[in-house]
């Protein structure tokens, strides 16, 4: 059922969303030159898929967690594609392609060693991840694998279609910071 709900509101978002993503893809080419940000990441099963979203920092910086990151390299535009999430609105191309879900574990990078083994432990890693969960609503990051871990497997435990709504819904009406870059998030 969850991943119907995926399919249709990656859909609809994709489609109705097309004029604002080709504006931020336009305003994105004249910050960084470089509007769309490709990443491997750990995805369900631990198989490698490409995660995609908006870059909000400079092209030459290093691909690291988000709270190893330098906040020098968040550029202005970045800092608001950041704020209002909008950064992960390319992500829908990864939940319709099933690599993803809307609500789920964030996808972490493979040399986050600690997370992976602390959700693999916990079954965490069976789950497609996802662009919000649990975890990103209570504003709890990458730099705590082993809670993380914790409240990603309390929320899989739970996830039911009005947990899966609840948690959209938060992300959408602004609740939990997102992936925070010390000194500028």
């Amino acid at each position: 059922m969850i991943r119907l709900f995926d399919f249709v509101f990656a859909s609809l978002g994709l489609v109705m969303g097309l004029p604002v993503l080709l504006l931020l893809l336009l305003v994105g080419l004249f910050d960084t030159g470089s509007p769309v940000f490709r990443q491997e990441r750990v995805g369900r099963n631990k198989k490698p898929f490409t995660l995609i979203k908006f870059r909000t920092m400079r092209k030459d910086t290093a691909s690291v967690a988000s709270h190893l990151a330098n906040a020098d390299a968040i550029t202005p535009f970045g800092r608001f594609l950041r704020r209002t999430k909008l950064d992960e609105l390319p992500q829908l191309w990864n939940v319709l392609k099933g690599e993803m879900s809307l609500v789920g574990p964030r996808p972490c990078l493979f040399n986050q060693q600690d997370l992976i083994n602390e959700r693999e432990r916990r079954g965490v890693l069976s789950a497609r991840p996802g662009i919000t969960g649990l975890a990103q609503v209570n504003d709890i990051d990458m730099s705590t694998p082993r809670l993380l871990a914790e409240t990603d497997q309390k929320m899989l435990e739970n996830l039911t279609v009005g947990a899966y709504f609840r948690y959209i819904l938060m992300t959408v009406a602004g609740k939990g910071a997102g992936d925070r870059v010390p000194g500028r998030d």
